[in-house]
């Protein structure tokens, strides 16, 4: 990889790293708010969409230091409707894993052909984000309804 290919996915890796990090903090807070008949499962799902933002923070933090940057101590954007009924909450977090998303595309389409390793970590990580945008796409829709959630 180019030296300016590097520096950027650094940079891209840093940005994905703050993103991961928001969705800890976001789904920790969002399992702290869920009142209600179905509290328990909800909790649960949303603690372990924190956990799993952890670990993606981590392995992005992991490659900014194997290519020799520093991991940011930034944190992405932590904004909130503070309507906290299952329905805002699973949209702002809709939003949040299309903004992940949009940042591993972007590191995929920097690295394709000039690093296997890092294409096939987007790859993997595009896998997983598009899964969680269609679990929540899933939650949103009434129940009976098959077609997409669209807002």
């Amino acid at each position: 990889m180019q030296p300016q290919d590097k520096e950027r996915a650094i940079a891209l890796l840093n940005r994905i790293l703050e993103l991961e990090l928001a969705g800890v903090v976001r789904y920790t807070h969002y399992a702290l708010m869920i009142y209600g008949y179905n509290r328990i499962p909800i909790v649960s799902w949303l603690s372990g969409q924190a956990d799993e933002s952890l670990l993606h923070a981590r392995r992005a933090g992991e490659l900014i230091t194997q290519f020799g940057g520093h991991p940011s101590l930034g944190i992405g954007p932590l904004l909130e409707t503070h309507q906290h009924d299952i329905g805002p909450i699973l949209r702002e977090s809709l939003e949040h894993e299309k903004l992940a998303l949009a940042a591993y595309y972007e590191l995929l389409d920097l690295v394709a052909g000039k690093s296997v390793m890092l294409e096939e970590y987007a790859r993997e990580l595009i896998a997983a984000e598009e899964l969680h945008a269609g679990e929540v796409n899933k939650m949103l829709r009434k129940p009976g309804d098959i077609a997409e959630f669209t807002g």
